[in-house]
């Protein structure tokens, strides 16, 4: 569109100077040069829109949208043609110019009214028409009587055509680009240009009627011909602005063109006004009207005739309108069963149909001028106030539910459509259409009682506590959920019979409504399984779940029998899960935790759901599976981290850490599967261990024939150390891979090393095999330093909580370090720090006089190769 604009003031101020330069030299250049300068640029632009009605033709197949644009191109064609033709030395140019002027403007006019969106009716462009025609004939009237009767006493009937018809056009061009129904930017332009052309054209045409008298006014021809020249091609070049702004769809009548519209009058009406003040000036002044005058006033009458003529055809068709619109509404209204009810801003009665009367026995008197709120149940008001006032706020539909009184004071059981109608001003209200639902409900309520209820007990069944559930959900309220169970329900019915089985699970129902709250859900959900929806926190939902499994715990005396239950009992979070089936899942998690912790005991415990448990528990189950024949599966795997001297960060060592690659679980730590592996029993540990230290010792041996001068170390738990056979199982290892004895460690950690003198025995025999001992992650347990003199070890691998500096102090980590690392060199213990991950890890260690390290800054654990590759890149060199 910007482009658009430059290339028009550009082509209008290069035309503009073109028109300038040659009509200085004289009216009669002046003329040659606005035929040869506004023709062909007229001539262009009906190109442009002939091609423009040809592509609307070929896409819709039809002649409708195309027709605008196509007449509006003829219009630049004639005009083009004929001014073109006035510049020629053969031909008369004021005939010809008058003969385009009539030709081109019917084509203009003809053109704007077919364009979609213009006038879409045959009534909408008849209005059009007559509008322009009374205006431009009001006003022609006014200045013919004003002025031009006696400047231009002999100007012709030719002259004369021309001049009106061109006042008609623009007015009628005016009026169509104002009113358009659709695509009004592109109306505009189009109206515009056209108004533009036609002014141009009649200008131009007026002026070469008096081309003869040239020579007495040439300043002024001169003007006049440039100024019609640069209409001419600016009106056609606007034209086809707008034509391209409109798309090719063809334009559906609008309401205010089938109905009628009055918005023409303010045009017409001050023209015509004007008409008539003039004329009483023109008699006051003692003017004569001439036969031009009479028949220009007696069009101006006839055009506000037929005007008038069509707005009270208009106004007739509208009141027969409302009048068959007020009969069918009226008809449906009266024969309908639905009450309709028209309520303003405030909720106030203003209306009611008569089927109120009929269906409620409702009068006008009971209800007009009154609040809703006082025809509604107080239970059903809020949420039906509620859903009215979202209405108002915007929402263009509601559903209500609410119990309604009639006339005779019950309550009816309704169901209402509401829709906001204020912005139509024959309702300018909610419109609210209630209808009794009375044997729908009570069937419903039948059916519920069937649905939700378990026929045993009278509690609410399984789906009827979730549907509830999932209803509090989804309203974001808080809740819990409690899950229990009678335990050794089974002996009951066992020993007793079905028959005082069915006699406990009903007095158990009756002390669970009892030990509820009004607002609480007790439901059955099993043979002796029930839960309770609640609205409280867990706090309180735990208060409510002891008094369950206290009330659940007294004896149930029946007839001829005393039967003695519990009942441990599952508190979760009603939100605190995806769905309603999940938190009862998790509150039975915590009541099998809570059967789990207090068997032996009695029963009657209460658990709260722990998600962590729930995780470690299903992990717990899963490996406890898998453990049997792990080694036989080959999934247990070592992984090797290199020990190295702190000063030139070449490796001595390599510490050896087992981990099993579970298909499912991913990789899990020797701390989570070897205590669930000792408490299995039948060997597993034991078999474990062994594995652990024949594959260390077998990767040492083929480290050190590969001439790698290195030690490895194997870590073992306290029951390992304390088994009777595992002195013999280590001696074993050695000699049967061929390592020396001092390049093997075994490492226990100080927070599982047994304090007794089984242990100190078991180091020393150990030492005594010439295996060497460490104890792992010192710092962490509960060895004092001075027991470090008694214990049989080697080596100290201090933890990284003894160097890391805590977040937020500022200073050196090195005073304890100080004191480990001189007390171990004075005991000739070796010292390793273990946990290194940052420079600063080192340099704190090195200062206290630690020589070894390991950790992630030296490099993390990882598989035999690629610890090679390592040890590659630091071999030490052969002694």
């Amino acid at each position: 569109m910007v482009g658009n604009l430059h290339t028009f003031w550009i082509v209008l101020l290069t035309a503009a100077a073109a028109l300038a330069a040659a009509a200085a030299i004289g009216p009669v250049p002046g003329l040659v040069a606005v035929a040869a300068v506004a023709g062909p640029a007229a001539l262009v632009r009906a190109g442009e829109l002939i091609r423009l009605a040809l592509r609307i033709h070929r896409g819709r197949g039809g002649f409708g949208p195309c027709r605008g644009a196509g007449f509006l191109g003829l219009g630049a064609l004639f005009t083009g043609a004929g001014v073109s033709v006035t510049g020629l030395p053969w031909f008369d140019p004021g005939p010809v110019a008058a003969a385009t002027t009539l030709a081109a403007v019917p084509a203009y006019l003809l053109g704007l009214l077919l364009l979609p969106g213009a006038a879409p009716t045959l009534g909408a462009r008849l209005r059009r028409l007559v509008d322009g025609a009374g205006i431009g004939v009001s006003l022609f009237y006014c200045a013919w009587v004003l002025a031009l009767d006696r400047s231009t006493p002999a100007a012709g009937p030719l002259r004369l055509a021309v001049a009106l018809t061109g006042c008609v056009a623009v007015a009628v061009a005016v009026c169509t680009g104002l009113r358009a129904v659709r695509h009004r930017w592109a109306a505009l332009g189009c109206g515009g240009g056209a108004a533009l052309s036609i002014v141009g054209v009649d200008a131009y045409a007026l002026l070469l009627g008096h081309h003869r008298a040239w020579p007495e006014a040439p300043g002024v021809v001169v003007a006049g011909l440039v100024v019609a020249g640069l209409a001419m091609i600016a009106g056609p070049f606007l034209i086809v602005a707008g034509a391209r702004r409109a798309d090719d769809e063809p334009t559906r009548p609008h309401a205010a063109d089938e109905g009628g519209s009055f918005a023409g009058y303010p045009l017409f009406i001050g023209p015509a006004l004007l008409a008539v003040a003039v004329s009483v000036f023109h008699l006051l002044t003692g003017g004569r009207f001439d036969g031009t005058s009479v028949a220009l006033g007696s069009a101006a009458f006839a055009a506000l005739a037929v005007r008038e003529f069509l707005a009270a055809r208009d106004i007739r068709r509208y009141a027969q309108a409302l009048a068959g619109r007020e009969a069918r509404f009226r008809t449906l209204v009266s024969g309908s069963t639905d009450v309709a009810i028209v309520l303003d801003a405030d909720l106030v009665v203003r209306w009611q149909s008569p089927a109120a009367a009929r269906q409620f026995g409702l009068s006008d008197q009971d209800t007009l001028g009154r609040p809703l709120t006082d025809l509604l149940h107080p239970a059903d008001a809020a949420p039906a106030i509620a859903a009215l006032r979202a209405v108002l706020d915007g929402h263009q539909h509601a559903l209500v539910q609410a119990r309604l009184r009639d006339g005779f004071g019950r309550w009816r059981d309704t169901e209402s459509t509401v829709s906001d109608q204020r912005a139509a001003p024959e309702v300018g209200g909610l419109v609210v259409h209630v209808r009794d639902i009375g044997d729908r409900a009570q069937l419903q309520r039948t059916l519920d009682e069937v649905t939700w209820t378990d026929d045993q007990t009278g509690l609410a069944n399984r789906r009827k506590f979730v549907a509830a559930a999932s209803e509090a959900r989804a309203g974001g309220r808080d809740g819990s959920l409690l899950a229990l169970e009678l335990e050794r329900f089974e002996s009951v019915a066992d020993l007793h019979g079905p028959a005082v089985a069915g006699a406990v699970l009903i007095e158990a129902a009756r002390r669970l409504r009892v030990a509820t709250a009004r607002d609480d859900l007790p439901a059955r959900l099993g043979t002796a399984a029930f839960a309770v929806l609640t609205e409280a926190p867990l706090v309180h939902a735990f208060a409510l779940a002891t008094r369950l499994a206290t009330a659940l715990a007294e004896p149930f005396h029946l007839p001829g029998h005393t039967v003695h239950l519990a009942a441990d009992v599952g508190v979760a979070d009603l939100l605190g899960a995806g769905s309603v089936e999940e938190a009862l899942r998790h509150a039975d998690v915590a009541r099998r935790r809570a059967r789990q912790l207090a068997r032996g005991r009695g029963g009657g415990r209460v658990e709260c759901y722990d998600k962590s448990f729930e995780t470690a528990l299903v992990r717990r189950t899963e490996i406890e599976q898998q453990l049997p024949g792990v080694i036989g599966r080959g999934e247990l795997d070592l992984v090797f981290q290199p020990v190295a001297d702190l000063a030139t960060r070449q490796p001595v060592g390599a510490e050896a850490l087992l981990r099993w690659r579970h298909p499912r679980l991913g990789s899990i730590p020797p701390a989570e599967f070897l205590p669930i592996a000792e408490e299995l029993g039948g060997g597993i540990a034991d078999e474990i261990g062994e594995w652990v230290l024949h594959s260390a010792c077998r990767q040492l041996s083929r480290w050190r024939r590969d001439g790698r001068e290195l030690w490895i170390s194997v870590n073992v738990t306290a029951r390992q150390l304390t088994g009777d056979g595992w002195l013999a199982t280590v001696a074993t290892a050695v000699d049967t891979h061929c390592v020396p004895a001092e390049a093997l460690v075994v490492e226990v950690a100080e927070a599982a090393l047994p304090d007794d003198a089984f242990a100190v025995d078991q180091l020393a025999g150990l030492r005594a095999l010439g295996v060497r001992t460490a104890l792992d992650h010192f710092g962490t347990g509960p060895t004092a330093l001075a027991h470090l003199r008694r214990l049989p070890i080697d080596v100290l691998k201090i933890d990284q909580a003894l160097f890391s500096e805590p977040a937020g102090r500022r200073g050196p980590a090195t005073p304890i370090v100080d004191v480990v690392v001189g007390l171990a060199r004075r005991l000739g213990i070796d010292v390793i720090a273990c946990g290194l991950e940052t420079e600063s890890h080192v340099d704190v260690v090195r200062a206290a006089g630690c020589p070894l390290g390991q950790g992630f800054l030296i490099s993390p654990p990882d598989h035999a190769e690629h610890v090679e590759a390592y040890l590659e890149r630091h071999r030490i060199p052969l002694l």
